[in-house]
């Protein structure tokens, strides 16, 4: 692999997202509850699905970067005809 292997796409700022559950001051509190469960827990509950969904996201929308396109001029090896 040759030059630099990092790639950036605007994408990977989603990534960001799950970050913002290390900021407890946001949500460290008692109400609403759901089920009788304070906010303090239930919202890190759905965090999960949040932060899972992202990384989905970011996956699915970046997974092609890198690899050689398949058009009409290559194999299925990616070699040029």
């Amino acid at each position: 692999m040759g030059g630099s292997d990092l790639r950036f796409s605007p994408w990977n700022l989603l990534l960001l997202v799950p970050l913002l559950m290390l900021i407890t001051v946001w949500y460290n509190k008692d109400s609403p509850r759901l089920f009788g469960m304070p906010f303090f827990y239930w919202f890190q509950f759905v965090y999960v699905f949040v932060g899972v969904a992202c990384v989905w996201i970011v996956y699915a929308t970046t997974k092609h970067k890198g690899r050689p396109r398949a058009d009409v001029n290559t194999d299925e090896n990616g070699a040029t005809r």
